[in-house]
Order: structure tokens, then C-alpha cells, then sequence
């Protein structure tokens, strides 16, 4: 029992040092579809985006469509948004000063334009 313990406690004292060295850790909140990417900037950029570029959420409270509305912007060109049944928990974090940080996970050259670009959203500690 008491090597155990022992084990236990090197193993989270290992993990503590390793997040301590880091600058920050993410955990993955969302994984989500870009809606909307058929009327922005996705074609004009398709052969530039890439996985893992970054991607700039910027929250639009005051859109007349969706309350909860975060536009998902590639290098300043505005690609889609967080799809509205997904963007309630990611609205609430940017408007409690939350850091979070997105990116491209996936691209899919498929017809329906809801799977053609998949991004994810982390938060970082």
C-alpha cells in the first residue's frame, strides 16, 4: 500500500512539474463544423488554409441573428461561425475573460460546406 502511495504521488508531483515548465496548457472545449463557410472566405483561401493554422474568435453580442454569435476569422478574413447550437458555453467563456485559442483540425474538400472545414476551440491555463 505504501509503495503505492509512493507511485501515486511521484506521478502527480512528475505532472505538476511538467505543467509548471510549460507556458500554458490548452484542453480541447470544443470541436465543431464551420457554419457559415460558403458565403465568406473559405473558397478564396482554400489552398492556403492549413491544419493547425490559427484561427481569431471575435464575439459579436450585439448580432441581430444570434445573441450568442462568435465570428471565426483566418488572418483577418472572416471564414464562418461557431455554429449556433455549439456557441453557447464558448460565448459565455469570452465574455468572462477567458483565454481561448482556436485552430484549423481538420479540411475535407467535400460538397456539403459543413464538412469541408473543422476547427477546434481550447482554453488556456
Amino acid at each position: 500500500m505504501r509503495l503505492l502511495l509512493t507511485i501515486s504521488l511521484a506521478l502527480w508531483l512528475g505532472l505538476w512539474l511538467i505543467v509548471a515548465q510549460a507556458e500554458s496548457v490548452r484542453l480541447l472545449v470544443q470541436s465543431s463544423p464551420l457554419a457559415g463557410s460558403q458565403y465568406y472566405a473559405v473558397g478564396e483561401f482554400w489552398q492556403q488554409l492549413q491544419v493547425g493554422d490559427a484561427l481569431t474568435l471575435v464575439r459579436e453580442p450585439d448580432n441581430r441573428h444570434d445573441r450568442h454569435a462568435i465570428r471565426v476569422e483566418w488572418r483577418g478574413h472572416q471564414l464562418g461561425y461557431v455554429p449556433r447550437a455549439e456557441n453557447r458555453s464558448v460565448a459565455a467563456a469570452m465574455d468572462q475573460g477567458e483565454r481561448l485559442v482556436a485552430r484549423i483540425a481538420r479540411l475535407t474538400e467535400h460538397p456539403n460546406p459543413w464538412r469541408r472545414v473543422e476547427f477546434e476551440v481550447f482554453i488556456e491555463l
